[in-house]
């Protein structure tokens, strides 16, 4: 057996700083981002302190740790999630919710095929964050009018997104990580097409087994009650105190512990000239009309508890004058990426004054805090795929709909789709074409693309700004740095000579195998791009070292950390759809490991039909 040689201490502690920033990753006591800039700052910091020099005398710069932030595929994965953050903001992808609502009609089941098929094609031509968070809302509402759970929806559409990815270099940022660390490491570039045929045969099974199979293995979870047939609404109503009264001659604070403190009080309305402020001092007179806003069934029990008679307007209200609320509409706003509202309370955001609308409910199944309104709905932090159920005049909601700040849900009209719609596609198609033509590179068709956008009206900068999450920025340049220490001290070939010693019994395919199996559990319990950048170096040297084909190697990093499907962390969408469709731990394990499996060992068989490990 061949003697490894022993790795210098440079090498040895680069080694020790990956394992303890990838225990940081995959823990949330420290926010990613610090955790990030920790790991590229011990890297700077540490290499001045004790310059390395090479084999070949060179001196590594520190300097060099921070070429993460101009690094080519951060830049084209940046400019792709702004260009997405376009197609939401015109409301591009909505006919695709307009189609599933026709086909549900006919057949839910044909509807479900179409909704997978559909997912994972768009999945390889754009980020699938904004698809996710646009699709969520399309299927609670269409599994809600079909009696039926959005549970049984939500997991397959994204795993479809996840599958769908694999196709090309700009399906997902990890993709863009992985072939942008291998041509640094002097790997032959990918190409738009260049692995779409080994990723569509494998992914038949795949999607075969979301459709058919996965449905049966997750349980009914339905939406919180309040989000049903987009209830309950908020009706302004007058109290009218009379001398029978319990509280005829008390205070308003007295009124209000009848109702164990739930009545809001707008004003005391004495006379048609006189109106009084609801202080709690107000002592109420027979006669006073109090101006109260809240749902039909609590306006009822007020005038119950009062021994108050319950008006609308000039009209009392009975069985015969129900309570209406003219010109008013209840919709759901969408938390996208680029939200305001992102991150932030509705007291923080001053929403009902900012937005003249009244919010009533947040949906946000399988979070018991959001759902049973422990805390209270204005102090609630709103994160993003949350939905949240308003209502208020409708020109308010028109009036939101044209700021694209959120998707506009209601039970009215369709999503939105605005005139630039048409654009915003068309300049998509230009940036996928471009790069597929090799008229560019991706990173500057994508920002070609994005400044089109902006000039055309298309996007915003705000949107486009909010659109990008600083903690995959961070987090893509520690990888970054920590492959280039691996790389240059010698780390890699070290680790990867130990897995060539260890796979020499074995035939390549094999090898080739356990790579991608590797960095698919990988992905399951740390950050799916750390385990790309850290992985992709590692996984080269190690087919150097065993005289193979590097490409299928890099192919299979690649393919491998895209199939995290085991558990809610291991990818952003498995996040947002854990809580919409209101899933446990078990519900990933029990979908996600048999799909693990099925994408592992079709993988396994094609990749090496396309690229001989030769």
């Amino acid at each position: 057996m061949a003697t490894i040689p022993m790795p210098d201490p440079h090498a040895i502690a680069v080694m020790l700083l990956t394992l303890g920033a990838l225990y940081l990753f995959s823990r949330d006591f420290i926010p990613i981002e610090t955790s990030s800039l920790l790991v590229v700052a011990v890297l700077a910091i540490g290499f001045s302190l004790f310059p390395y020099r090479g084999p070949d005398g060179a001196e590594l710069d520190p300097i060099r740790f921070f070429a993460g932030f101009g690094n080519e595929a951060l830049i084209a994965i940046c400019a792709l999630v702004m260009a997405s953050q376009g197609l939401v903001s015109t409301g591009a992808l909505a006919p695709i919710g307009r189609v599933v609502h026709r086909v549900w009609q006919i057949s839910p089941l044909l509807a479900m095929g179409v909704v997978i098929i559909v997912t994972a094609v768009i999945s390889a031509f754009m980020n699938n964050t904004p698809q996710v968070v646009l699709m969520i809302p399309i299927l609670t509402a269409v599994a809600m009018r079909s009696s039926m759970s959005p549970s049984k929806l939500l997991m397959p559409m994204t795993f479809a997104s996840q599958i769908g990815g694999m196709g090309t270099p700009i399906g997902t940022s990890l993709n863009l990580l992985v072939i942008g660390s291998a041509a640094s490491l002097g790997v032959e570039r990918f190409h738009m097409f260049d692995f779409i045929a080994p990723a569509a045969l494998a992914a038949i099974p795949g999607l075969l087994f979301l459709w058919l199979i996965a449905p049966r293995l997750l349980p009914d979870k339905h939406p919180h009650p309040s989000f049903v047939n987009a209830s309950p609404r908020i009706f302004d109503a007058q109290l009218h105190i009379s001398d029978s009264s319990p509280v005829a001659g008390k205070t308003l604070a007295d009124a209000k512990k009848l109702t164990q403190g739930e009545m809001s009080v707008v004003s005391v309305r004495r006379s048609e000239d006189l109106v009084i402020s609801p202080l709690p001092d107000v002592i109420l007179r027979s006669g006073d009309q109090l101006v109260v806003r809240d749902t039909s069934e609590q306006l009822m029990e007020y005038s119950r508890v009062l021994g108050a008679t319950l008006f609308s307007g000039d009209v009392r209200v009975d069985a015969e004058h129900p309570l209406t609320a003219p010109d008013q509409q209840t919709a759901e706003l969408v938390l996208t990426p680029a939200s305001p509202l992102r991150d932030r309370t509705l007291a923080q955001a001053n929403f009902d004054w900012h937005y003249q609308l009244i919010p009533l409910a947040v949906h946000r199944p399988g979070d018991e805090e959001a759902s049973g309104q422990r805390t209270p709905l204005r102090d609630l932090r709103l994160g993003v795929g949350d939905v949240l159920l308003v209502q208020g005049p409708a020109e308010q909601i028109e009036a939101l709909k044209k700021r694209s700040e959120m998707l506009v849900l209601d039970a009215t009209s369709n999503v939105p789709l605005t005139a630039k719609a048409p654009l915003a596609l068309g300049i998509m198609a230009g940036i996928v074409l471009i790069a597929s033509l090799r008229i560019a590179p991706v990173a500057i068709a994508a920002i070609c693309g994005v400044l089109v956008m902006v000039t055309t009206g298309c996007l915003k900068w705000r949107h486009a700004t909010r659109s990008l999450d600083s903690s995959m920025i961070l987090l893509t340049v520690a990888s970054l740095a920590l492959s280039l220490a691996l790389v240059t001290t010698g780390g890699a070939a070290f680790i990867a000579q130990i897995g060539a010693v260890m796979a020499k019994s074995l035939p390549p395919v094999a090898v080739l195998s356990a790579t991608m199996l590797f960095m698919a559990m990988m992905s399951s319990v740390i950050s799916n791009s750390a385990a790309a950048v850290i992985g992709t170096p590692i996984a080269i040297e190690l087919a150097r070292q065993l005289g193979l084909a590097p490409e299928p190697f890099v192919l299979a990093v690649m393919f491998g950390v895209n199939m995290g499907y085991a558990t809610p962390m291991a990818d952003n969408c498995n996040l947002l759809v854990y809580s919409a469709g209101g899933y446990s731990f078990g519900d990933f394990l029990r979908v996600g490991l048999p799909l693990t499996l099925i994408m592992w060992l079709a993988l396994t068989w094609v990749l090496p039909q396309f690229y001989p490990l030769g």
